[in-house]
């Protein structure tokens, strides 16, 4: 379960991700965004991105492979605990040079140079989700070391049966 915040719970900080099971062991490596870029990296850059709840680690990740890869394929959830909050770079809406790159589309190199340079100037950039307006996606350099995040936990992943390609509601 996602810890509670303050003043209920804990207040931990986790990050979750979601990787086919054949990627599980390197979820960490940022080997894809190496090889294609994302959001807020270019090409080149190994940058691992996760979000603040699993629930916005699997739209992040159906919007690029759909639900249908996620009924159909393997995967696995990854969390992990930061150690530090303070390590945490937070960006709000408004420290976006342009609004549109909050939007759903594909980036464009002025965004990926932004990202850029916000991961290499901070161990963990918190930056709002494209895909879901009121979420938040972690992105980190993977070639730091990664002594500041521990307590990691893997678990199958099973696609709620609702959400089932061809599915009607019930």
């Amino acid at each position: 379960m996602i810890p509670l915040p303050p003043p209920l719970g804990s207040g931990e900080l986790r990050f979750w991700r979601l990787d086919m099971a054949r990627h599980a062991a390197t979820w960490h490596s940022g080997e894809g965004s190496f090889q294609v870029g994302g959001r807020w990296n270019s090409r080149g850059v190994r940058a691992v991105y996760a979000s603040l709840d699993p629930a916005t680690a699997t739209l992040e990740v159906a919007v690029h492979k759909g639900f249908r890869v996620l009924d159909m394929q393997p995967h696995v959830l990854t969390s992990a605990r930061i150690i530090d909050a303070a390590t945490v770079h937070v960006v709000m809406p408004d420290d976006i040079p342009d609004p549109d790159w909050l939007a759903p589309g594909a980036p464009d190199s002025g965004q990926q140079d932004f990202g850029n340079a916000l991961i290499a100037r901070h161990r963990f950039v918190l930056i709002p989700s494209a895909v879901s307006a009121h979420s938040w996606n972690l992105v980190f350099d993977a070639t730091k070391p990664g002594d500041d995040f521990g307590d990691v936990a893997q678990e199958g992943y099973t696609l709620d049966p609702r959400l089932h390609v061809g599915s009607a509601p019930g």
